[in-house]
């Protein structure tokens, strides 16, 4: 089966739904905080604990696919940037047992 930026793509192709980096950088935000709603929404602004809605898979879609939009307009392959990153939390897990890029200084 074709990754997600591949079939992204694909959709958006034979659509003719094209646009510039820009714009799709934006759509994520936007599709980002639609995300970070659902949550508040989910905890009624943080009054209680956090259980998923029908709504919040939804919404990571939505991410999901602007994201793979912004890598195919900026020419970023998605498959070749994860490897790489995942590659790069190993090394500082096994250096610093942590992810993060924080500098101890």
């Amino acid at each position: 089966m074709d990754n997600w930026q591949t079939q992204a793509a694909d959709f958006a192709q034979k659509r003719n739904l094209h646009h510039t980096v820009d714009v799709y950088a934006l759509d994520l935000m936007s599709e980002a905080g639609e995300v970070a709603k659902e949550i508040l929404l989910a905890t009624g602004y943080g009054e209680r604990p956090f259980q998923a809605t029908p709504h919040l898979a939804g919404e990571l879609g939505d991410v999901l696919y602007s994201l793979c939009q912004l890598a195919t307009a900026a020419n970023v392959d998605l498959d070749q940037a994860f490897t790489a990153t995942l590659a790069k939390y190993k090394q500082r897990w096994q250096t610093k047992q942590q992810i993060g890029n924080v500098s101890n200084e």
